[in-house]
């Protein structure tokens, strides 16, 4: 399995001060910046495109950015964002009218490619086109709205899809997202998750106590994820 990778979603930061947000949260450890990119068309909210991606790489920000596509049609902003700075781009198989060719756009603006799976989104798309896939993200509340709860029945997707990966010989991420907490995510790793999307519980969490802080908080999540491992390691 590969190694464990934290992906705060800045959809839970302060959007007043994102690029010290930024900063603050990679320093305290975190992996990866992922955005949730929402249309008010295909999911029921508006929030950020393109040139949010492109003024955090002008601001300095060298970690990877994991752009979740949450808009439909997808391919008008594919080259948009692989512009703007993206690392992975994913999207809903729902949203692209023909989800092969949607992949290989974003291949070839230079970008890793990736499925994602709504809670009732059935994994028979990974039949045709698990070949072109860097990662795979599972919803683990349906889209939409920050600080919801985590759906249960995720875990058993999550341990298909870890066995579905194991099958290809593939190096393919695979990424939860949707009510990743502490007290949760030794239990989602156990599972087969490597990536973990963590938004309210990162910037939420610390803002309670120390907003320029979140050492913390990553630090638990981290503690968490060691103890799984170590007990998968017995």
């Amino acid at each position: 399995m590969a190694d464990f990778q934290i992906a705060p979603s800045i959809l839970s930061a302060d959007f007043a001060r994102l690029g010290a947000e930024v900063d603050d949260v990679l320093a305290a450890g975190a992996d990866i910046v992922h955005f949730d990119v929402m249309d008010n068309h295909y999911v029921p909210n508006l929030t950020i495109g393109p040139l949010v991606c492109e003024a955090l790489r002008k601001h300095g920000v060298s970690a990877p950015i994991d752009v979740h596509l949450m808009v439909k049609p997808v391919d008008r902003i594919i080259p948009d964002f692989a512009a703007a700075g993206a690392s992975y781009i994913t999207f809903h198989p729902e949203a692209s009218e023909h989800i092969d060719r949607s992949l290989q756009l974003i291949r070839d603006s230079g970008c890793k490619a990736g499925l994602v799976f709504n809670p009732a989104t059935p994994l028979g798309y990974l039949d045709h086109v698990i070949d072109k896939l860097d990662m795979i993200l599972l919803m683990s509340v349906n889209p939409g709205f920050g600080g919801q709860s985590f759906i249960p029945a995720t875990l058993d997707k999550l341990r298909t899809v870890r066995r579905r990966i194991e099958q290809s010989g593939r190096e393919i991420r695979l990424e939860v997202d949707g009510g990743v907490k502490v007290d949760n995510i030794g239990e989602i790793a156990a599972a087969g998750a490597d990536t973990f999307v963590a938004g309210s519980a990162v910037f939420g969490a610390a803002r309670e106590t120390d907003p320029n802080r979140y050492d913390s908080v990553i630090a638990a999540l981290r503690e968490q994820l060691a103890g799984q491992a170590a007990g998968a390691g017995q």
